[in-house]
């Protein structure tokens, strides 16, 4: 029995635009095309579909999994393959769970002694275990910038991932070492940290004042990315904020 697309958005919850996309690449052509011009997928356009986001979960880019999906021969074999993958993510994601556990204990014996947490967290990769599709779900506030960055991660390996990733969370920690140098929020060396990573917004879409402020803003209000700012430092994600708006009010205006 085949599904219309809308049928196979619902339960899968890919959204009818993606799926169109998939086809649009090759990476996943539906079953047949109905004469009002509707897609419609059988069974085995069902189990490619697992198969991709089980690769989407583990952090692949469409282009290196269009080369997996085309290497396979088996699709029981394939699915071992994917099983072992997702093992070897819930090791990374049990370590990192430690990662966290120790700062938040680091963080109550702080408050316990009544004593600030000068140390900052220096974590290789601070957003190992954490999926492009996670990032852009955190963007929802920000839509057009969250469809030019899910357009980007389409077309990254799983390496440029990473090396994204490893990027992030290096700016951050060099913003937490400026902060706890005593630098204010408007400080040049931190007014030059927060340039860079506007000229990284900006090589992505345009981006106006009042919406940098916005974001500056969502590193306190959202949840997901205060806890990344405060992992590395107490008190980060107020000064990433502070910082935003010190560059939107001087060289944005």
């Amino acid at each position: 029995m085949d599904r219309p697309i809308a049928e196979v958005a619902r339960i899968s919850g890919v959204t009818a635009r993606t799926l169109r996309h998939y086809d649009e690449i090759g990476l996943l052509p539906p079953a047949r095309i109905g004469a009002n011009g509707h897609r419609y997928y059988e069974e085995h356009q069902l189990l490619l579909l697992q198969q991709i986001l089980v690769l989407r979960a583990l952090g692949l880019g469409l282009p290196e999994i269009g080369r997996i999906l085309a290497e396979q021969v088996d699709e029981v074999e394939a699915l071992r393959g994917h099983h072992r993958r997702l093992l070897a993510e819930r090791d990374r994601l049990e370590a990192l769970a430690g990662t966290v556990a120790r700062t938040i204990a680091d963080l109550e014996q702080s408050r316990k002694d009544g004593t600030a947490m000068t140390a900052i967290n220096r974590p290789e990769n601070l957003f190992e275990g954490i999926q492009p599709s996670q990032y852009e779900e955190s963007l929802h506030a920000f839509p057009e910038h969250a469809e030019e960055v899910a357009r980007r991660v389409a077309t990254m390996t799983s390496e440029d991932v990473e090396a994204g990733q490893r990027e992030r969370t290096a700016q951050m920690v060099r913003l937490a070492e400026l902060m706890a140098a005593g630098l204010l929020a408007d400080a040049e060396p931190v007014q030059a940290e927060i340039d860079a990573q506007y000229r990284a917004l900006t090589e992505l879409r345009a981006v106006s004042a009042e919406e940098y402020r916005a974001i500056g803003r969502s590193c306190v209000d959202n949840d997901a990315w205060r806890a990344a700012y405060e992992t590395i430092a107490p008190g980060l994600a107020a000064y990433q904020r502070d910082a935003i708006e010190a560059y939107a009010a001087t060289r944005l205006s």
